[in-house]
């Protein structure tokens, strides 16, 4: 199984991250992806993406998940 983030913008738009950032980026494990995201989040929003969804498969496990912190 490979898992995946999606990254959208607000409205649920697809987007792709800018800079060093993959948008094919793919785990072996949802811990994996999970860690990688809390890594790096801010840099993903920083570069447009505002929320995002875990996939695995191409399947929808959850989301979408907000990157901004809650004020």
């Amino acid at each position: 199984m490979s898992w995946t983030w999606r990254f959208e913008t607000e409205d649920g738009g697809a987007v792709a991250p800018a800079g060093s950032l993959s948008s094919s980026e793919s785990f072996p494990t949802q811990s994996d992806a999970e860690t990688w995201l809390g890594e790096t989040w801010q840099e993903l929003l920083d570069t447009g993406v505002q929320q995002v969804v875990l996939q695995e498969a191409g399947r929808k496990v959850y989301g979408p998940m907000s990157l901004r912190p809650v004020d």
